[in-house]
């Protein structure tokens, strides 16, 4: 994502632009990464005509992904182990200083 994010491959590119970017990678590997980026919605995706191949582009920057990964994060912590998740992240809370909790706030308005 570093190479899409810092504009090392066009806005809308193909695997061959990022794989030109990482040529130790086999076309199949990042093929297959991309797709996955796709499906998790980190990327979109649009068929070219004909024979073309798909064009990617970047769904969301920096930021956005940090935010997105982070929840999805809590999300599977929360599913995989319950209250005890939810009462370490509470712990966690009772730690933070009035500036922490106010840029927490700022991000759940988000």
């Amino acid at each position: 994502m570093r190479e899409i994010w810092e504009g090392h491959v066009p806005e809308s590119f193909t695997v061959r632009d990022v794989q030109a970017r990482m040529p130790e990678l086999a076309y199949n590997t990042v093929m297959t990464i991309l797709s996955r980026l796709a499906t998790r919605g980190v990327l979109t995706f649009t068929p070219a005509s004909g024979r073309s191949p798909y064009l990617y582009r970047a769904a969301m920057d920096p930021e956005q992904f940090l935010v997105w990964s982070v929840r999805r994060d809590a999300e599977r912590m929360v599913e995989r182990y319950g209250e005890v998740a939810l009462s370490a992240f509470g712990e966690q809370l009772d730690q933070l200083t009035p500036e922490q909790r106010e840029r927490l706030r700022k991000l759940i308005d988000r």
